[in-house]
This record gives structure tokens, sequence and C-alpha cells, in this order.
């Protein structure tokens, strides 16, 4: 089984879940894949920044940080960095809040002093429906003054999330769709 086998295997038995459910979308679906089930357990928060970090190595030229919203994104961009370390070409992660900070430096974005200014970045996310938490990244990182160079999800429940995301210039990139993850009879 390689790597790719492996957390799929590993999505499906700790963040699958069939029932019904309101996604962070507002929509109702009859299946929740909970990311996080996966992302913060050993094995699957090293697959994902494995092959997150691969994609970025193959997709993503000059990307100098990895980064998304917390809190899904939190495990993911500390997991691709640690990837990226062992593979000798350090990326650093960056987690964008929810809110900016109510004190202190008043920042959207944590991580800041580990980025070159303007750089390019990678943003991801565990899941993603409709692409309005990316696309709220995307704003506040370029807002701060980076270029998003590669925007990846784990999973892309294939409901209108890529649609919306390459209406506003923005590819997403998945390693998994619904149908890849969950097969033709989901």
């Amino acid at each position: 089984m390689n790597d790719r086998q492996r957390l799929k295997a590993i999505l499906l038995e700790k963040s699958y879940r069939k029932g019904t459910f309101q996604l962070t979308s507002g929509k109702t679906s009859d299946f929740y894949i909970d990311g996080k089930q996966t992302t913060l357990s050993a094995e699957g928060a090293f697959l994902c920044g494995k092959l997150i970090f691969d994609l970025i190595k193959k997709e993503g030229k000059g990307i100098g940080a990895v980064g998304g919203m917390t809190l899904g994104a939190d495990p993911i961009v500390t997991a691709v960095s640690i990837a990226s370390f062992l593979d000798h070409n350090p990326i650093p992660a960056f987690i964008v809040r929810k809110e900016a900070k109510g004190h202190g430096t008043g920042n959207y974005i944590e991580g800041l002093g580990n980025m070159e200014k303007g750089c390019s970045v990678a943003l991801v996310e565990d899941v993603v429906t409709t692409g309005g938490t990316l696309i709220k990244v995307i704003e506040r990182v370029e807002a701060a003054g980076f270029t998003v160079g590669l925007v990846i999800t784990i999973v892309e429940r294939q409901e209108g999330g890529t649609a919306a995301l390459e209406e506003a210039g923005y590819p997403l990139k998945s390693l998994y769709t619904r149908e890849e993850l969950l097969g033709e009879d989901s």
C-alpha cells in the first residue's frame, strides 16, 4: 500500500461519517468528512504533510510559506512544514485567524516573522465544499501583501468549490475528490 492509498484508508476509517450533517457552508449533507480526525492522528498528519509537500514540490514553483484558516488548516500546515524540513527544503507555516487579533499586533496572520515579505504561498484546507473559506483566506493573505501560488485541499467534495475558486482565478488541487475517496456509489 503506497502513501496515497494508506491516507485514503485512514480518511475513510477516521474521518468519514454517514448521516445528516450541517456543513460550514450552510448546506446539509448525508455524509461528513471530519478531516481533523485524520490530520490530528500521528500517521494521518504525517501522510497529509508528506503528500501535500510532494504536491507543492511538483506544482508550486517558488512557494515560500504554507498556510490556511485556523482551525482546520492548523495541523496540516504544521505537518507540511515538518515534511519540508525533513526533505531539507524548509517551508515555514502560517495560520490565518478567523477574526483579527484583538490585542498586540491586531494581525489576521500568525507566523509573519518566519515569512519572506511578499512571497508566494500555498494555501491548504482539509475539506472544500463551496470554497468560501479559502476565498476568505486568499483575500486576507493578498491584503497582507503575499501572492497565492497554489491552493490545495485534502478532500474536494465536488459541490462547487473548484468552480468558485477557478472563477476567482485560483485553480484548486486536491489529494482526493469525493468520487476518488468514496467511489461512484456514495
